[in-house]
């Protein structure tokens, strides 16, 4: 949603300010919940690779236009940032909408690979929960322990990438050219993610998600497609 109205780094950096409020307040709900051994095989891995992820995200939002065509004789313009993170959305939209990939499970002793892809493509786009998933459920752990791990390794990624990001973007110094952060929008959905996690904590025992991951999924190809071809 963010991606409708600002460009996609800053929209990028402000959903990554919600991901770390809404799973630090996740992380106050759950913390005791969290499983430490697993935060570390599978977090430091992602905290380092979430700051290459983040770095070239950075790296790409200043290139040129990718190339530009007319549809009604609007012009539609797509930089290298947008097409990539587009076709990224496409692909976890798939995640979302194909049952199959959702029960993909990764070996239990490739943990360490896991956080780094995990966090490579938290630091980048921000999707990383799939990818968690896919790691994090072979080892069992329970509905609470497994909310409660992935929040606390979404917090170290998001610390990460929000300090490369506010670098680049002049929010916290660095940048010669200051990007106005978006605090309105910013704060209405951080408000909303903390009713939702308030909410989560009570269904936790009991929801099925088959049906928010189709709702999920469908806006996520709208919104891949979208920035791919520069409709969005």
């Amino acid at each position: 949603v963010f991606a409708l109205f600002v460009p996609i780094e800053v929209a990028v950096s402000a959903t990554a300010v919600v991901h770390a409020a809404n799973n630090i307040f996740k992380v106050g709900l759950l913390a005791k919940l969290a499983r430490r051994d697993v935060v570390i095989r599978f977090g430091i891995p992602a905290i380092a690779a979430s700051f290459l992820g983040a770095l070239l995200l950075t790296r790409m939002s200043s290139g040129n236009v990718l190339f530009a065509w007319e549809l009604g004789g609007r012009a539609m313009e797509v930089r290298l940032i947008e097409f990539v993170l587009g076709l990224l959305i496409l692909g976890f939209a798939l995640f979302e909408l194909a049952p199959r990939l959702r029960r993909i499970r990764a070996p239990i002793g490739w943990l360490p690979v896991g956080g780094a892809l995990s966090g490579f493509f938290g630091g980048l786009s921000g999707h990383q929960g799939a990818l968690r998933a896919m790691f994090l459920t072979p080892l069992g752990l329970s509905t609470a322990e497994f909310a409660s791990t992935q929040a606390v390794i979404a917090v170290l990624v998001d610390i990460v990438r929000i300090v490369v990001y506010g670098w680049s973007l002049g929010w916290l110094g660095g940048a010669m050219t200051r990007v106005d952060i978006p605090w309105e929008p910013i704060g209405v959905a951080v408000v909303a993610a903390f009713a939702g996690a308030l909410l989560g904590r009570r269904l936790l025992p009991k929801v099925t998600l088959d049906r928010l991951h189709l709702i999920v999924g469908w806006l996520l190809v709208v919104v891949g497609i979208g920035l791919a071809t520069g409709l969005a």
